[in-house]
């Protein structure tokens, strides 16, 4: 385990005493994994209670995960535990972001994702040209999904 990655878990559990203190109750430490992938700075399993973050983008970004990704997390595992199933980032998620940990409310990340993004294929419509994931390429290679630009509503081609 890397320093960062003590420092992450040490801002969970900094996180939960303070949702504690703030709110009187008893959150248990979720489980805390470095398993995210691709281009996602971090995910809140709900009902396991498990908080996942992507190592790269921690290594690469190490004071706004600290500041950021890791409060965003643990606020949905807290709004789950006291509102159940809600919008991911709704009023309940906001009110947890800046009434208890009192951070804005901001609902992505602004990293550069390009030692992580996965390869892309070209595709074309007739107004632009588009990239597709290998995900979404291997779909229309198989025959299982299309796709269509959102400008011209016309179907994706792959590029020859």
């Amino acid at each position: 385990m890397s320093s960062l990655q003590s420092q992450v878990i040490a801002k969970v559990e900094h996180c939960i005493f303070h949702a504690n203190q703030r709110l009187q109750k008893r959150f248990v430490i979720p489980t805390i994994n470095f398993t995210q992938r691709g281009r996602i700075a971090g995910s809140a399993r709900l009902q396991g209670w498990e908080v996942r973050f992507n190592p790269v983008l921690l290594e690469e970004n190490p004071q706004a995960f600290l500041n950021e990704v890791v409060p965003h997390e643990v606020a949905h595992l807290i709004t789950f535990k006291l509102f159940g199933r809600v919008r991911p980032h709704g009023k309940e998620w906001q009110t947890i972001m800046t009434q208890v940990f009192g951070i804005p409310a901001r609902t992505t990340h602004s990293f550069d994702v390009s030692s992580v993004q996965g390869k892309t294929f070209p595709y074309q419509c007739q107004c632009s040209q588009h990239q597709l994931t290998v995900r979404r390429h291997n779909k229309v290679a198989r025959g299982q999904a299309s796709y269509h630009c959102r400008q011209c509503r016309q179907p994706l081609t792959l590029c020859a």
